[in-house]
């Protein structure tokens, strides 16, 4: 811990002397006569403006030399605003807010020192991954989906020609929200063990993962690898029927989710959805 403390010490002062360094460099805070001047101004084109009006109420001013001087009046105008006083710049107070935003800082960081001296561990040791790895291991059934694919992971990384450590760190990973590493893990089980269907319908499902449900290239050839090998894989199936209702294709839709839909209950909700959206076969379907 006495590391973490030191670089957390070392990062507060850097952003210190950030503060108040660009207190000192930087702008600062426009004086409240600003304002005025710019309210001051647009209250004198308006008043020459309506001039103008006046003047082309009685007839002295009238079509091209109107519009002239009305150009005119505007361009002396904005001239004046460009070619103005610069606002005024109160560094002095820049710099009391930023000592205030400093002092707020060290607050922050001793405040958060003192909940961690109170309910933290300062007296342990630093603890390497792999060692917490090791502990989590002792105890797999307890662990949560991103524990436990750090204890897999470290087993398949120990056995990378094994199917089960490939195949059950994929599983692993999934449940942990990652599905580029299932998919990783689950190439080379199906590379380790290319005949089984079921690593290959995992597969195709992390690979839909990835493209955030989109069933692409890779992931329709997984599913067809899997339902040559076994046509009772249903998930496949179910995922195969969805890219054949994207392309219009109901009598292939029927054929994949017919077996699905007959495996599920009656009053099941999945199959209710399944039912419901069948496309209709034409007559010269079926």
């Amino acid at each position: 811990m006495l590391i973490f403390w030191t670089l957390t010490g070392l990062a507060c002062a850097l952003a210190g002397l950030l503060i108040l360094s660009a207190a000192r460099v930087g702008g600062g805070i426009a004086a409240p006569g600003a304002e005025a001047g710019e309210a001051a101004r647009g209250r004198a084109l308006a008043r020459d403006l309506e001039e103008l009006e006046r003047m082309a109420a009685r007839g002295v001013l009238a079509g091209t030399e109107l519009e002239a001087a009305r150009a005119e009046v505007a361009r002396r105008h904005l001239e004046a605003g460009v070619a103005g006083p610069a606002p005024v710049i109160d560094k002095a107070a820049r710099l009391r807010q930023a000592r205030w935003i400093l002092a707020g800082t060290g607050a922050t960081a001793l405040v958060a020192l003192a909940i961690y001296m109170g309910v933290g561990s300062p007296g342990v040791a630093d603890q390497p991954y792999a060692r917490r790895v090791a502990e989590w291991a002792e105890t797999p059934g307890m662990l949560d989906a991103p524990r436990l694919a750090a204890v897999m992971e470290r087993e398949a990384a120990s056995r990378p020609d094994n199917f089960e450590a490939q195949s059950l760190l994929g599983a692993a990973r999934f449940e942990a929200g990652d599905p580029i590493g299932a998919a990783s893990a689950l190439r080379r089980a199906a590379m380790l063990r290319p005949d089984d269907a079921q690593t290959w319908a995992r597969l195709g499902e992390a690979l839909v993962r990835t493209q955030d449900g989109e069933v692409g290239t890779d992931a329709e050839m997984a599913f067809m690898r899997a339902l040559e090998l076994d046509p009772g894989q249903l998930g496949a199936r179910y995922f195969l029927g969805e890219l054949a209702l994207e392309r219009g294709e109901g009598a292939r839709v029927h054929e994949l989710w017919s077996p699905l839909i007959a495996a599920l209950a009656p009053t099941d909700p999945r199959r209710i959805d399944l039912e419901s959206r069948l496309p209709p076969l034409s007559g010269g379907e079926g």
